[in-house]
Order: C-alpha cells, then sequence, then structure tokens
C-alpha cells in the first residue's frame, strides 16, 4: 500500500534497436539524481529466470518485474455472479534493461524490454501469449520516501519527480505505452497538488494502520508498515 507510479514500455524492431532505446534511457538516467544506477543487462533464456537468483541478487527484482501474466479465458469460473479469472505467469525469452534507485524510502525503478515466447506449455495443452514485440510492464512505489527520516516532502519530490523524467524521456524516444500515477502529477504537472496528495495518502495510510493496530489490542504483534516509521505517524493518525 502506497502511492505508487505504474508504467508499461512498448517497441518494435530487432535486438539492435532495442538495445539503442535502452541506453538512450539509461544516458538519460546518468544525468539525473538516481541514488544508485545500475548497468545495462542483456540477458537471454535461463538467465532470465529469477527464481534461479539468489534473494539478494541485485537483478532478482528487475526479473520478478520483467515476467507478464497471460489470462486462461478457458478457466474462467463464475461464482456467486462474480466471474473468477485464472493467470499463467510468462517468463521472458530476453531481458535488455536495468535498475534505478531514486533514493531513501523509495522503491528501485525499473526500466527495459523483454520478449516473450508466442505459446507456453499449460497443464493440458498449451496458449498463445499474445506478447509480441518488445514490451515492459513496471512501478515504483515513491510513497515512503516522503518519511521525515530520509528528507521528507523535498526528498518524496525529487524521487517521484526522478522517476516521471525517464517516462518524459521514454515518450520522448517512442516507446512509453501507458503512465498510471497515483500522486496525478504525470497528468496535472501541478507540484503543490502532489505535494497535498502524498499527504493525503500519507494520513490514510496511517489511519489505517491505526485501526489495525486497535483490533490487534493495541500491541500490534506482527504488524509491519512503513508508515509507523513515520516520527509524525500518531500525529498523521
Amino acid at each position: 500500500m502506497g502511492l505508487t507510479i505504474h508504467y508499461s514500455l512498448k517497441a518494435r524492431g530487432s535486438d539492435v534497436q532495442a538495445r539503442k532505446l535502452i541506453h538512450a534511457l539509461h544516458q538519460t538516467a546518468q544525468d539525473l539524481p538516481f541514488k544508485e544506477l545500475g548497468n545495462v543487462v542483456d540477458l537471454s533464456g535461463d538467465q532470465c529466470d529469477f527464481n534461479q537468483r539468489d534473494k539478494e541478487d541485485p537483478l532478482r527484482w528487475l526479473l520478478i518485474q520483467a515476467e507478464e501474466d497471460v489470462e486462461l479465458v478457458s478457466q474462467q469460473r463464475v461464482i456467486g455472479g462474480q466471474t473468477c479469472r485464472s493467470y499463467q505467469r510468462v517468463q521472458p525469452l530476453r531481458v535488455i534493461g536495468f535498475k534505478a534507485w531514486p533514493g531513501e524510502g523509495c522503491e528501485a525503478s525499473n526500466f527495459g524490454l523483454c520478449k516473450f515466447p508466442a505459446v507456453v506449455e499449460i497443464e493440458g495443452g498449451s496458449i498463445k501469449t499474445k506478447l509480441s514485440g518488445w514490451r515492459w510492464a513496471s512501478f515504483c512505489k515513491t510513497e515512503y520516501s516522503s518519511n521525515p527520516n530520509c528528507g521528507g516532502v523535498p526528498n518524496f519530490l525529487q524521487c517521484h519527480l526522478t522517476v516521471i523524467a525517464m517516462l518524459d524521456k521514454a515518450k520522448e524516444l517512442g516507446c512509453l505505452a501507458e503512465v498510471h500515477d497515483e500522486g496525478d502529477y504525470w497528468q496535472k504537472r501541478d507540484l503543490q497538488a502532489l505535494v497535498q496528495e502524498i499527504g493525503s495518502w500519507n494520513e490514510m495510510i496511517a489511519a489505517f494502520v491505526g485501526k489495525l493496530k486497535d483490533l490487534c489490542g493495541g500491541g500490534a504483534v506482527g504488524l509491519q508498515a512503513p508508515i509507523t516509521e513515520y516520527l509524525n505517524f500518531e500525529q498523521l493518525e
């Protein structure tokens, strides 16, 4: 839970063209205030399988995000008037991408392009993935970069706007497919509104976590939430 930027990329063309796009994005990242920036990686086959990576492997999160979901239409069921859908995770055949960490309290952002198999095997047969061309779908939660211990709202603004700047570049390069910014900055380009939005999110999450703590008898044993690490948590609550 927390304010997040969701985004997807797409491209067509050769491996060379895909690499050119990602290297152009990486060059832009070098000119932005990322706290950490990884190198561009070009992986194929089993190298793309996050399950074969140690939990501390710096590329594991990138490879988790690289996978796509394909709906299994034949396995849909209607229960109590509600349609229950099933999905198959699809591992990419090729990944060209890099990780970039905007700053303290923020999730790492990942940028890349992947190629997927046209067909995958499932129990009882096979299905077409319809995952054509080069594609990428990812997200970056910027919410907790607003933690006062991490620099508060100024740090949040830097992290959030840094990711937005990368998406602006992707749009310029013609490889941006879609953006959903829960802070609405992508759509409005209004800094004051973004500041108000993060304040509202912090208050909402603090109130929700506070109620959970009350339900747990106040002890909140086993309850872990980043918002509780805020110095002003009780005020937000």
